[in-house]
Order: C-alpha cells, then sequence, then structure tokens
C-alpha cells in the first residue's frame, strides 16, 4: 500500500535530538549552526524543531571543514549558494561545490607551504616579519631576503599546480 504524501513528506524530518545523535554534535552545537545560519528548521505547531534530514550532509560538511581550519563564516558562504530553506539538489551540492573550489585549492596550497617550510624555519635567521615567506609571501622572497632558501619549495608547489 502507498503510503500518503503526507507520511513521506514527515519521515524527511527529524527531531533535533535525533539530528544530534545521528551527526554526532550536540544539541546546543546544533542550535548554534543554526544561529549561524549554517542550517535551518521548522517548527511544529508545538513550536518543536524539525529538521530536513539532509541537514545530516550539511553538518558532515561543517566537521570537516572545522577539521581543516575552515572558519563557520566561510562555510555560510559556501553553503549561500544552495536553496534557502529547501532541500539541494546534486546540481545545487555541484555548483556549491565548484564554486568552492578555488578557495579550498588556495587553503590547500598554503597548508602545503607551510608543511615544507616550518621545519626549515628553525635556524632560518631572517627573523623578519617583513621577509618571512609564511608571514610575508607577497614579498616573492625579494633578493635582499635572508629566507631567499623558500624560494624552491615555492617553485616545487607552482610546478605540482601546472601538472594538473
Amino acid at each position: 500500500m502507498k503510503q500518503s504524501n503526507q507520511e513521506n513528506l514527515g519521515q524527511q524530518f527529524i527531531t533535533i535530538g535525533e539530528l544530534a545523535k545521528r551527526s554526532g554534535v550536540s544539541v546546543p552545537t546544533i542550535r548554534f549552526y543554526e544561529a549561524k545560519q549554517l542550517i535551518w528548521s521548522i517548527r511544529t505547531n508545538g513550536n518543536q524543531r524539525r529538521y530536513l534530514r539532509a541537514m545530516l550532509r550539511r553538518i558532515a560538511i561543517i566537521k570537516v571543514a572545522q577539521l581543516v581550519g575552515i572558519s563557520l563564516e566561510e562555510l555560510k558562504q559556501a553553503f549561500s549558494v544552495l536553496p534557502d530553506r529547501k532541500m539541494a539538489s546534486k546540481q545545487d551540492w555541484e555548483k556549491m561545490s565548484n564554486l568552492w573550489k578555488n578557495q579550498l585549492d588556495k587553503k590547500i596550497q598554503t597548508l602545503l607551504q607551510l608543511r615544507q617550510q616550518l621545519d626549515w624555519c628553525i635556524g632560518c635567521g631572517c627573523l623578519s616579519l617583513d621577509q618571512c615567506p609564511l608571514r610575508n609571501p607577497d614579498d616573492h622572497y625579494a633578493s635582499q631576503s635572508n629566507g631567499a632558501h623558500f624560494q624552491r619549495v615555492q617553485y616545487q608547489i607552482e610546478q605540482l599546480d601546472t601538472e594538473d
């Protein structure tokens, strides 16, 4: 026997407790994410929050993004291309992914640069916030820099970028 549309719609929504349990975050965290407009809910006649099961995907993205240092404001900007208060389609998620890709690529490059250069800072001797390639990447390793050996790492990273 077919379920009614109303019953199917009811199965798409879950309580805040169920969302917390299934997503692995606390109820206060879910309320915080909602206050930050990263997720949304509807209210029942009894003023209880109900969330689309699709909010599980958003929370999963939030958790992973936070692990790698992406701010909630950056997430909010990325999510802004998704439909407002409607379930996002596969095409909506692809659009967000494509728009967010360049920003994520820049973050990855910065993290790779940090990983490659951090151990070289010991004994570098530049002691200069004006010339340090980690603190001042726009200096482009001017010839007067005491930390010129970092040019090699930047060149390697740029070579990896051109191979893609």
